[in-house]
């Protein structure tokens, strides 16, 4: 590997800035978010999936299981979108029914 080379996937997610302590901002996480993450397909940041997670709360009156599902469906949707940009309409993955833990 060549030196200051990072593995961040293939992904079309943003690569932003860490924060100065990412542990921390995981740490801070709902219990469901936390736990939501440890199985993610994706390297979503804590900042990220807090903001979908308030967002999807509010829209489903406080209701976390329905919010839970809202980031399934999230991950789905990128994930599709990464297979069919990836490695084209061809692949598995690439219609957005990919097998996930979380649902």
């Amino acid at each position: 590997m060549r030196p200051g080379a990072r593995n961040c996937g293939n992904s079309s997610l943003p690569q932003r800035r860490h924060t100065p302590d990412p542990m921390a901002a995981f740490d801070r996480l709902p219990w469901e978010l936390r736990a939501w993450l440890a199985n993610a397909h994706l390297p979503w940041s804590a900042q990220s999936v807090l903001n979908l997670w308030r967002r999807a709360l509010s829209r489903h009156g406080g209701d976390r299981a329905a919010a839970l599902q809202v980031l399934c469906r999230a991950e789905r949707r990128q994930i599709a979108r990464d297979a069919r940009k990836v490695w084209g309409v061809a692949h598995p993955d690439a219609d957005g029914e990919i097998g996930h833990r979380h649902a």
